[in-house]
């Protein structure tokens, strides 16, 4: 089997930022795939989701050892995600390869990339306050169709588990921790994408090579950047991540380049006065009970997928 060495150089890059950042590599890996790889969305997606299952683990390991897992509120969503990464999957399966397809798939995943990056732009602008809550009680229904609506998002354009999710789950559980939130919704990611991965397995359109490829670049970058993380670099990085994911979704929406370019300007401006403010509240908020208020945005333990 012939290796893509750029391709894997790519995703060792996409790994450790994921690592750096706790920042999900779904916003950043499928845009790589098919903007500078020529890989097909259908293709770069179900692929995508494999690599991903090889990348969890080691977050969920790190949390578990914390105790910031809520157990019940991953077995609701997991109600949810499961059967609902299994339908994404299966539709992205029924769209088919046709070329006009592979054009309507990308505006769904820019789409689903705007949301991602705005909130997480939302998560920088607007952290959880902390209130030293780790027990809530659980909206079952609200809580499975959360899980249902990302999920579907993950099996349908691998994007969803790391922002949607998680954002939703801020405004239904206010009171809850934020590294709590983190550490459920990396969890309940495990069996959300192990889920796709099965999905994108039976139905999708799954490049080994291409997988393979991935995950020998971005495994163990994933693990050097983790190690070699720290709080405010994690910090000032994510904005402009979050600019990345914003005009990748805006190009696959069909946003004309020039338009692009002005795009890119303001979103650089935006991400560099963000990073600022930022950090800037993170050295200011050095008492335990502060710096909670600012945890989702760490790499507390790879935090999931956007």
């Amino acid at each position: 089997m012939h290796l893509n060495l750029a391709l894997v150089a790519g995703s060792a890059l996409v790994g450790f930022l994921v690592g750096l950042t706790g920042m999900g590599g779904g916003a950043l890996m499928t845009p790589m795939l098919v903007i500078l790889f020529n890989v097909t969305p259908a293709s770069a997606i179900s692929s995508d989701l494999v690599a991903a299952l090889f990348m969890k683990p080691m977050g969920v390991a790190i949390h578990w050892k914390r105790q910031t897992v809520n157990g019940t509120l991953v077995r609701y969503l997991t109600y949810g995600s499961v059967p609902g990464a299994l339908l994404g999957s299966y539709v992205l399966h029924l769209l088919g390869g046709s070329k006009s397809t592979q054009v309507h798939l990308q505006v769904v995943l820019g789409l689903a990339l705007l949301v991602g990056s705005v909130a997480m732009v939302g998560r920088l602008v607007f952290p959880t306050h902390h209130t030293a809550t780790d027990h809530v009680d659980v909206h079952r229904v609200l809580t499975i169709a959360v899980g249902a609506v990302g999920g579907f998002m993950v099996g349908l354009t691998s994007v969803g588990a790391g922002s949607l999710i998680l954002v939703l789950l801020t405004l239904i559980y206010p009171s809850l921790r934020s590294d709590v939130l983190v550490g459920t919704d990396l969890t309940q990611a495990l069996p959300l994408t192990a889920a796709a991965t099965l999905g994108a397995i039976l139905f999708g359109k799954v490049s080994f090579s291409l997988t393979t490829a991935i995950i020998i670049g971005a495994v163990p970058a994933v693990v050097v950047g983790a190690l070699i993380s720290s709080k405010a670099l994690s910090v000032g990085l994510r904005p402009f991540l979050a600019g990345i994911a914003m005009l990748s979704g805006l190009k696959y929406v069909g946003m004309p380049i020039t338009f692009l370019g002005y795009a890119a300007v303001v979103i650089g401006v935006g991400a560099t006065a963000l990073s600022v403010r930022t950090v800037r509240r993170l050295r200011a908020n050095s008492d335990t009970e502060t710096v909670h208020d600012v945890v989702a945005l760490l790499p507390s333990g790879l935090d999931g997928d956007l």
